[in-house]
C-alpha cells in the first residue's frame, strides 16, 4: 500500500483525532483513506450520471418507451397489496 503525506490544517486534525477517539475511525489514516474513498466513488458516480444524462441527450427517449414506462409503474403499483 502506498503511503501519502498531506498538509492539514490543525483544527481539521483535532476533528479527525476526536473521531478516531469516539470510535467512528480507527486512526487517522483510515479516516482520510475512507475520506478518499468517498470522494473518488462520489466524482465516479457524478461522471456515470452525466454519461447517462448525455447518452439520453443525444438520443431520447421514444413516446412509446416513456408510455410502456408509465404503464408499467401503474401495473406494479397495482399490483401492491396496500
Amino acid at each position: 500500500m502506498a503511503q501519502v503525506v498531506a498538509r492539514l490544517d490543525d483544527a481539521l486534525v483535532a476533528a479527525v483525532d476526536q473521531l478516531v477517539t469516539e470510535g467512528i475511525f480507527e486512526s487517522r489514516s483510515d479516516a482520510v483513506r475512507q475520506a478518499l474513498e468517498f470522494v473518488v466513488d462520489t466524482e465516479r458516480r457524478k461522471r456515470i450520471g452525466e454519461a447517462i444524462i448525455e447518452g439520453y441527450r443525444r438520443i431520447p427517449e421514444t413516446q412509446e418507451e416513456l408510455a410502456w414506462a408509465d404503464a408499467a409503474t401503474i401495473a406494479m403499483i397495482e399490483e401492491e397489496p396496500w
